[in-house]
């Protein structure tokens, strides 16, 4: 078994540091609230540390799951955080919703110390924190995630490497948007199922079969049929969130625009003529004039040949678009 620094002992971090523990790992905790950590140390934990720092020393793995890119950057970044005490060779599981933005420039400071970062955020809520049934989206190298496969497995039944830093990070936006929108809807069903009187459990029956069936569906619209309100996720966390994809968004459409930008530009050592034709869908202007004109004369019934067609008859309307 592993030692294991855990950091943010919080709703979902205290479940998944207790999975942890039942699997047989050695942890040293650090939380900002210190009463929490103290329960864990009554439960098994070797030790309740002062600074992420403290808790890092001598660990094997790091799991973090914290709030937003602020406390990432203090847990992680800041004098006393875990890059002031983490070893080379030790693998980081970021288990934190943070802008994708913010997981590359921690790979980055920590790749530069020896030491392997993950951006691994999890899908799922309480209840599935506390049966391991999270599922983890991953951003990093493959090497560092085949490393921690086994610590991620012991507080879930899903992993998988979605790409290089930061795209963990991404899909957890896309995720969690799709969820937020989805939650608004299915809140508006709900209204709509009471206010034309029907039956519940028919109406339920009818849309998890149907094709707006879903598992947030299956497990949000009971619960408000039912008027059960029991906090399941952070509101301000959520509107986060919300706030975190669409910067998200649009810097991935600039990284995606200047690739493409790249990909079509013409080597300037191109021969002089590719350089200094105008491009129609990628095939120089008067080639695909030519081309166009031999197919206005066969879609009009005149042979190829006849060279005083194509100097006098435009092509055809359905040809040029």
């Amino acid at each position: 078994m592993s030692t294991i620094a855990f950091l943010g002992l919080g709703a979902m971090g205290s479940r998944m540091a207790t999975n942890l523990l039942a699997a047989g790992h050695r942890l040293r905790v650090w939380n900002r609230d210190r009463t929490e950590g103290g329960a864990f140390r009554r439960e098994g934990a070797r030790s309740c540390c002062a600074s992420p720092a403290e808790a890092v020393q001598g660990a094997e793995f790091v799991v973090s799951i914290v709030a937003d890119d602020r406390a990432t950057r203090a847990v992680m970044l800041a004098p006393e955080g875990a890059i002031a005490a983490a070893a080379p060779g030790t693998v980081i599981v970021d288990s934190s919703t943070n802008t994708p933005a913010m997981a590359r420039e921690a790979a980055m400071a920590f790749a530069a110390r020896g030491v392997a970062y993950l951006d691994a955020p999890v899908s799922g809520s309480l209840a599935q924190a506390q049966n391991r049934e999270l599922v983890f989206m991953v951003g990093g190298e493959q090497a560092a995630f085949a490393r921690a496969e086994p610590v991620m497995a012991a507080m879930g039944r899903l992993a998988r490497r979605i790409g290089p830093s930061g795209a963990g990070a991404t899909l957890k936006l896309i995720n969690n948007m799709i969820s937020a929108t989805l939650t608004a809807a299915i809140a508006e069903a709900a209204q709509a199922i009471e206010a034309a009187a029907l039956d519940r459990a028919a109406a339920l029956e009818i849309l998890n079969e149907g094709a707006a069936g879903s598992r947030l569906m299956k497990a949000k619209l009971p619960k408000i049929l039912e008027r059960d309100f029991a906090p399941q996720f952070q509101l301000e966390l959520m509107e986060k969130d919300l706030r975190y994809f669409p910067r998200a968004r649009r810097r991935a459409r600039a990284t995606g625009a200047d690739r493409l930008a790249r990909a079509r530009t013409v080597p300037r050592r191109a021969p002089r003529k590719l350089r200094k034709a105008r491009l129609l869908g990628g095939v120089p202007v008067r080639r695909r004039r030519k081309t166009l004109a031999r197919q206005g004369k066969r879609r009009r019934g005149v042979p190829p040949s006849c060279g005083a067609y194509a100097e006098t008859a435009p092509a055809p309307r359905e040809a040029l678009d």
